[in-house]
C-alpha cells in the first residue's frame, strides 16, 4: 500500500476522507471533482471515504437537491462508506463543543449588539482598517452585560505567532494569528455557525485528510483555531492533512461559468449525453496527471491517484476535449448497454434488439448519446417520413426520377449486403456519369428524412429490403 501524502498527524493514521456538498442546487462539476479526488485518495490508500450533506441552510437546502447529489454520485460510481451524515441533525453536538470551549475558557460570550458591530465596522472602514471583530468582550466579565441580554459565543483565537498549514497541494502556507479574529461559534439563537459545524463533524468522523477547493484555504486557518482549542478538552482532536485543490477555470482562463460548462452532473448525463466513465476520467484529468496518459480505467485511477500529482494552478475545462473523449468511450462501450440508453432517449417506438444490431455502425460517428439517438431515430420512423427542410430540398423532380430507377435496380438485387448494394449503386452512377454523392444524398433523404446518417449502404442494410424499398418508392411517387 502506498504511503500517505502530506504532513501532520493525519499522515500517521488510516486514511479517512470526506466529501461534504451543500444541497442548495445541483452537484456542480467542480464539487464532483472534489468528491472524486477524496474518494480516489481513500481508495488508493485502502481507507474510508465518507459522505456528509451540509444541509444547515434550511431556507436553501431541499430534499430534491439532496436526491440529485446522491443520484449524481451514484451515477459516477462513487460509493462512499458507512451512513451518510446530515449536518442539520448534529446541531446539539455542535453546540456541546461550543459550550465545552466556553467552560474551558477558550471561548467567551459576546454581548455586542448588532448596532454596536455596525458602528465598529463603519469606524474600521473610515480608518481603512481590516474589517474584523475587535475583541471587545474577549476579556470582559459577562456580568457587565444587562441581565438576559442575548449573546453569541466566540472562539478565543490565538493572538501571537502564526498558524502554519503544510498543505499537500499548495505547500507551506502561513497566516499571522493576529489576522484571525474571534469568529462566532454559536449565534445568538443558539445555532452553530458553518465554521464550527464543519470542524466538529470532521473531527467526529475521524477525518485524516480534508481534500477540497482552494477557496476554503482561508477557512482552514480559522478551523485550526477550533481544533487546537479543543485539544486537551476532548480526545480525538488531531489536526488533519489539508489538501486545497485549485478551482476549475473555463478554456479562456476565466472563472468557470455556465457558458464554459459549469453545469450539474445530471445535466452532463441527461442534456449533453455524456457517459459516466467519460466524466469520471475527464474530472480525474482536470488538475491531476500521470505522465502523458489520458484515459484511465477505474482500477488504474485508484492505483495511480495521489495528491502529489495534483497541479498547483487552476485547470481549464474544455468541452470539445470532453466530447472527443466521450466519443472514444462510446465506441468502446457495450452495444447492448448503449442500445438500452438510446432506446430511452428515442421513446417507446425504439426496439432494443434492432438498436443493438445497429450499434456497431451507429456509434462510429457519435460523440454523445444525443448524437447517437439522433443517428438511430431513422430506424423507427413511420411512413410517410417527416423531412427536414434540407432533406426535402434534395428531393426535386430529377432526384425522384433517379429514386424510381434505384428502386427498380434494388428490387432485382438478390444479395442485400453492403458490398453488393454499393456495387449496384456505383454502376448506376457510372451509367449516368454522375458522382455517387449525387445519388446517395437524395437516397439518404428518402430513407432517413435527414441529410446526415450512417453510410448510405449501412442504412439500406439496417432498414432491410422491404422497408428500404417502401421508403424509396414513397418518395419517388410523391
Amino acid at each position: 500500500m502506498a504511503s500517505n501524502s502530506g504532513t501532520g498527524t493525519g499522515a500517521d493514521r488510516p486514511v479517512v476522507t470526506r466529501f461534504a456538498p451543500s444541497p442548495t442546487g445541483f452537484l456542480h462539476i467542480g464539487n464532483a471533482r472534489t468528491g472524486l479526488f477524496s474518494w480516489l485518495y481513500a481508495r488508493h490508500h485502502g481507507g474510508k471515504a465518507l459522505l456528509r450533506i451540509e444541509d444547515t441552510d434550511k431556507q436553501r437546502s431541499t430534499q430534491e437537491a439532496i436526491d440529485v447529489i446522491l443520484d449524481g454520485l451514484d451515477w459516477l460510481g462513487l460509493d462512499f462508506d458507512g451512513e451518510t451524515v446530515f449536518q442539520s441533525q448534529r446541531a446539539d453536538r455542535h453546540a456541546e463543543v461550543a459550550m465545552k470551549l466556553l467552560e474551558a475558557g477558550r471561548a467567551y460570550k459576546c454581548f455586542a449588539t448588532t448596532e454596536e458591530l455596525a458602528e465598529m465596522r463603519e469606524q474600521q472602514r473610515a480608518n481603512k482598517q481590516p474589517m474584523r471583530y475587535d475583541g471587545r468582550w474577549r476579556d470582559r466579565d459577562p456580568s457587565e452585560a444587562p441581565e438576559g441580554a442575548p449573546f453569541t459565543v466566540r472562539i478565543k483565537s490565538e493572538t501571537s505567532g502564526e498558524t502554519v498549514i503544510e498543505d499537500a497541494v499548495q505547500g507551506r502556507v502561513a497566516v499571522k494569528n493576529a489576522e484571525i479574529d474571534d469568529f462566532i461559534l454559536l449565534r445568538a439563537d443558539g445555532t452553530p455557525t458553518y465554521m464550527l459545524a464543519v470542524v466538529v463533524d470532521d473531527m467526529d468522523m475521524g477525518c485524516t485528510h480534508i481534500i477540497r477547493g482552494d477557496d476554503h484555504l482561508n477557512n482552514a486557518f480559522r478551523q485550526l483555531q477550533v481544533i487546537k482549542a479543543m485539544q486537551g478538552v476532548e480526545d480525538g482532536w488531531e489536526e488533519p492533512v489539508y489538501a486545497h485543490v485549485p478551482l476549475i477555470h473555463g478554456n479562456d482562463g476565466a472563472k468557470l461559468s455556465k457558458r464554459h460548462g459549469a453545469l450539474g452532473v445530471d445535466a452532463y448525463r441527461d442534456e449533453l449525453g455524456i457517459l459516466p466513465e467519460t466524466l469520471f476520467n475527464y474530472l480525474l484529468r482536470l488538475g491531476w496527471g500521470h505522465g502523458d496518459k489520458e484515459e484511465f480505467t477505474r482500477e488504474e485511477a485508484i492505483e495511480l491517484f495521489d495528491l502529489s500529482g495534483v497541479n498547483k494552478g487552476p485547470s481549464r475545462f474544455d468541452m470539445k476535449k470532453l466530447l472527443n473523449m466521450n466519443g472514444n468511450y462510446l465506441r468502446a462501450a457495450d452495444d447492448g448497454r448503449l442500445a438500452a440508453l438510446v432506446a430511452e432517449k428515442i421513446g417507446p417506438e425504439a426496439d432494443v434488439t434492432i438498436l443493438t444490431e445497429a450499434m456497431p455502425v451507429l456509434k462510429t460517428r457519435a460523440r454523445d448519446m444525443n448524437e447517437l439517438a439522433d443517428g438511430a431515430a431513422f430506424l423507427f420512423k413511420k411512413r410517410p417520413l417527416e423531412m427536414t427542410e434540407k432533406a426535402a430540398a434534395l428531393l426535386d423532380d430529377e432526384a425522384r426520377s433517379h429514386l424510381a430507377q434505384i428502386s427498380a435496380r434494388l428490387q432485382a438485387e438478390s444479395d442485400w449486403t453492403i458490398e453488393a448494394l454499393e456495387a449496384n449503386l456505383k454502376a448506376y452512377a457510372e451509367e449516368l456519369e454522375l458522382g455517387l454523392g449525387k445519388l446517395a444524398q437524395p437516397l439518404r433523404a428518402a430513407l432517413t428524412g435527414q441529410t446526415t446518417s450512417p453510410g448510405i449502404f449501412d442504412v439500406l442494410v439496417l432498414l432491410g429490403r422491404e422497408e428500404s424499398l417502401a421508403r424509396i418508392d414513397a418518395q419517388a411517387a410523391s
